[in-house]
């Protein structure tokens, strides 16, 4: 595919497409998703223009599709990608690291879209930012058409959290990377600032990618882990992930399914930290009891998607130590673009693999 840039430098780049950029556009529950042509772009000062390697399916485009969760139509759907620059706003993009982008580099992204100057963003809340975007979530228009994963492109905005990722890694490790890795860095790094990881016992409700992935990352740090599914094929794959039984009561609970609430604030031992990161979709109200977390000394925290360094972490996990734990596995099939709805279907079909693929027709 070519990149031709027609209009000479300015606060604007525009950038024509041929053939033209694809996008997977959802239209309303119930409704199958439409393909659109984007024959160009334009790109602000440091915008970047991504060429999609591959893009997995996250539970949360599910639950979109499926109306259990409240999205603006209409939008493109993905958050978890992999690509290359192809074309740069005219005063470079720059990756986590304070270096340029430039053209070809691979990299990964973080969902949200962040000003980086209002008060959560100074306090180290970008994720939060008082005016938020998100790919994969935000209404297409606003900011162009490419605004999520399900395309052959994605236009990056200024305020995206830009990472390289190493040509050595497969891509069906580095596409969740950007969703459910460096959340699960996230919630072990929350961890870690109450207790120290080296010789903790961990117990982990949910053995969904996220959970998973924060059992290898706290096994890489010196700590015990075991990790509750009711699904016994999950738990056993846990076991890959460095997962075991632990023999004591846990000092610190992560729970990454949404469904075990009570279960983990109730499990954890006295002086413990419980990390909630699973409850991002309607559930019945969790009742509490303060006293009990009072006289215990118990800490519960919240972990809702991550920061720019967390996922350059993460990252740098999955290329180094990350590489000893069955990652690549996660992406169980891989289908075309077009084929995006057969494929949310079977991702949320009972014994679906962890995560469907999506590339591109080239």
């Amino acid at each position: 595919m070519g990149t031709i840039l027609i209009r000479p430098p300015g606060r604007r780049r525009d950038v024509a497409l041929r053939p033209p950029a694809t996008a997977m556009v959802w239209i309303g529950e119930g409704h199958p998703h439409e393909m659109i042509a984007v024959p160009g772009v334009a790109l602000a000062e440091h915008d970047a223009l991504v060429a999609v390697e591959l893009s997995t399916i996250c539970g949360s485009d599910v639950h979109t599709v499926q109306g259990r969760r409240l999205s603006p139509a209409p939008l493109v759907l993905g958050h978890e990608s992999v690509g290359r620059i192809i074309a740069t706003g005219d005063s470079d993009a720059h990756a986590v690291d304070g270096t340029p982008l430039r053209i070809g580099d691979r990299v990964v992204w973080s969902v949200t879209v962040s000003c980086g100057t209002c008060d959560r963003c100074l306090r180290g809340l970008p994720q939060k930012c008082r005016t938020l975007g998100k790919y994969g979530h935000d209404r297409i228009g606003v900011h162009g058409d490419l605004t999520g994963a399900f395309g052959s492109h994605v236009q990056l905005r200024a305020g995206t959290a830009i990472v390289r990722a190493t040509e050595s890694l497969p891509a069906a490790v580095l596409a969740p990377a950007s969703c459910a890795t460096a959340t699960a860095w996230a919630a072990v790094a929350r961890a870690a600032r109450d207790l120290d990881l080296e010789g903790a016992a961990v117990r982990i409700h949910g053995a969904g990618l996220v959970g998973l992935s924060a059992a290898a990352i706290a096994v890489e740090f010196g700590a015990a882990v075991e990790v509750l599914d009711p699904n016994p094929q999950r738990a056993r794959l846990a076991e890959r992930f460095g997962a075991t039984t632990l023999e004591r009561e846990p000092d610190i609970v992560i729970e990454a399914s949404g469904h075990a609430v009570a279960e983990a604030i109730e499990g954890v031992a006295v002086g413990g930290a419980v990390i909630l990161v699973g409850s991002v979709f309607a559930a019945d109200p969790v009742p509490v009891d303060a006293e009990s977390l009072v006289r215990r000394l118990v800490t519960i925290a919240g972990v809702h998607n991550y920061t720019g360094p967390e996922l350059a972490e993460a990252v740098a996990f999955l290329a180094g130590r990350g590489r000893a734990y069955p990652f690549a596995e996660a992406v169980g099939e891989v289908r075309q673009l077009e084929d995006v709805d057969e494929a949310l279907a079977a991702a949320s079909a009972p014994g679906a693999p962890l995560r469907i693929g999506l590339v591109p027709r080239r």
